[in-house]
């Protein structure tokens, strides 16, 4: 029951989003669809974040462009390509230090998962085939999940996305929905104003 109760804002939240796109853009449904996704509009330089406390488990899910993380949409066909996807996926396997866990939390990653068609995802073909021959450029997104496992969230006040903002600087802003201790929240946050409290 537990686990539901954590999946719940995740399962949710895409889907109140889309739907405000689909009441939004009725009569062109497809079109919408294939720019604009669980996201809404694909923004270059804009992510969201969703952060959830519950105990002593922390979920972090963060979905972006690939353009905000790797510098491009298209597939990697280049070594120099591939090296920057290969560069990305590692930074983005490091999730203490991009979100500023403290020490004292005691946080040890207990489930990562990374989504993306430039990590060879197996809808690759089926994402190419929605783009469409209207545009060439694809919208390819990158879906990072993370779950942890908290020795002492007491310590665990909030998160620090200056090590995001860091390692990924062409993101100038995440769109953040947090759940903790003191309730729900939303917040947008930027280089300069990269803490946020649970």
């Amino acid at each position: 029951m537990r686990r539901l109760l954590l999946a719940l804002p995740f399962a949710l939240l895409p889907l109140a989003i889309a739907q405000a796109n689909e009441d939004d853009h009725h009569h062109d449904h497809d079109h919408a669809h294939e720019e604009h996704g669980s996201l809404g509009a694909h923004e270059h330089g804009v992510a969201r974040l969703n952060a959830v406390l519950d105990g002593n488990s922390l979920e972090i899910e963060l979905e972006s462009p690939s353009m905000n993380l790797v510098g491009f949409e298209h597939e990697a066909h280049s070594e120099e390509d591939k090296a920057k996807v290969a560069a990305t996926r590692a930074q983005l396997e490091k999730p203490a230090a991009l979100f500023g866990l403290p020490a004292a939390a005691g946080c040890e990653l207990a489930k990562q998962e990374l989504e993306s068609p430039l990590f060879g995802d197996e809808d690759d073909e089926h994402h190419e085939e929605e783009a469409g021959h209207d545009h060439e450029e694809e919208h390819s997104e990158i879906h990072a999940h993370y779950r942890f496992t908290c020795n002492a969230p007491e310590a665990l006040e909030g998160l620090n996305l200056s090590g995001l903002f860091g390692t990924f600087p062409a993101t100038q802003k995440i769109q953040v929905q947090l759940i903790g201790p003191n309730g729900q929240q939303g917040a947008e946050a930027n280089a300069q104003n990269a803490r946020l409290n649970f």
